[in-house]
């Protein structure tokens, strides 16, 4: 491996280093700025003043706060995310729990936005100005600027009380609950390796509408960059240059104005998987989904700080995680990069 080489991985690591400290210093801060009381949380209002004073010491909240800092930086190296109040199990237990299902809304989602958005952002730049680039945009402004709460509203409305076409709130059927043994957290997945078909279609009927509805909002943005990044590139001089020596549009397009916009979808699909996975809080509220969204807002209205700055820090390194994979893949799709 050549010094440049090395000073890049070693540049890249200090830049993830410094990214996860700040991470901590902001999750940190927010379990104590927070109007929260955590050991109020813990005790209840009625408790005496010794059992309030008990367990704050047990908590360390009595602590000066650079010292409270380095117990919550030792806790997190070590894997300790305390206890959650609500539930009373490990947080981490508790989010891999949920996870599993925020993860399969949120894949879904960005499955349906990324496999109508590049397509329609792109048809929408080859017929600029025209009809169809018109209702294009017109469907991304409704679908950027509509309440997503509002539009899951609607469509429970419109598709599962009226024309009863999809499933109703939660993953599945009450009637199919402990059916298939919990394997992976996946629903599908998991009915998908016990064989139980039914199941899986009552799961995925369940699914369809709340990951359509996060997908239209993902697509809509997606649709938006699509398009703006093909407009740059069908007006370069190569782009006229190809079609001036005899190749064909769909060949320019494809091979050529597409190929050079690639490396910046993977940057825009990544970043809305990311918002997808921490940002469906009101879609799972709305079809109360068992899912992370549903879990932060649950512990956010008791005042369970451990389970909110996990919840936070996860997020965080969510995005830390997706930005190291769209550099990975930079280098796949774009040679140059390596």
């Amino acid at each position: 491996m050549s010094h440049d080489r090395i000073f890049a991985v070693a540049r890249q690591a200090g830049t993830i280093m410094v990214t996860l400290l700040g991470l901590l210093i902001l999750t940190f801060c927010i379990g104590r700025l927070m109007p929260v009381d955590p050991v109020r949380a813990i005790v209840g209002e009625e408790a005496d003043r010794a059992t309030y004073e008990l367990v704050a010491e047990r908590l360390g909240v009595n602590l000066p706060l650079h010292t409270q800092f380095i117990r919550y930086v030792g806790d997190v190296v070590r894997g300790d995310f305390g206890v959650s109040i609500r539930t009373g199990q490990p947080v981490i237990s508790d989010i891999a729990h949920v996870m599993p299902a925020t993860i399969e809304l949120a894949t879904f989602a960005i499955l349906c936005g990324a496999g109508f958005g590049i397509p329609l952002g792109i048809f929408a730049a080859i017929n600029r100005n025209r009809p169809a680039d018109h209702i294009i945009r017109f469907l991304t402004l409704i679908g950027h600027s509509m309440p997503i709460f509002w539009t899951g509203m609607i469509g429970l409305i419109i598709f599962y009380a009226v024309l009863g076409l999809v499933g109703g709130g939660g993953r599945i059927s009450d009637y199919y609950i402990g059916l298939v043994p919990e394997t992976t957290g996946f629903m599908l997945i998991d009915a998908a390796i016990a064989g139980d078909w039914e199941v899986f279609g009552d799961a995925l009927n369940h699914l369809i509408l709340p990951a359509s509805i996060l997908g239209y909002s993902s697509m809509a943005y997606i649709t938006r960059m699509t398009r703006s990044f093909m407009l740059d590139q069908l007006g370069q001089e190569y782009i006229t240059t190809a079609r001036v020596k005899g190749l064909s549009k769909g060949r320019t397009i494809w091979h050529h104005a597409f190929a050079n916009i690639r490396v910046q979808l993977v940057t825009i699909v990544a970043l809305a998987y990311g918002s997808l996975l921490e940002g469906a809080v009101l879609i799972e509220t709305v079809f109360s989904w068992p899912g992370f969204g549903q879990y932060i807002t649950n512990n956010m209205l008791i005042g369970d700080m451990n389970a909110v700055m996990t919840c936070v820090l996860l997020v965080g390194v969510i995005f830390i995680a997706l930005n190291l994979l769209s550099d990975a893949l930079y280098k796949i799709f774009d040679p140059r990069t390596r």
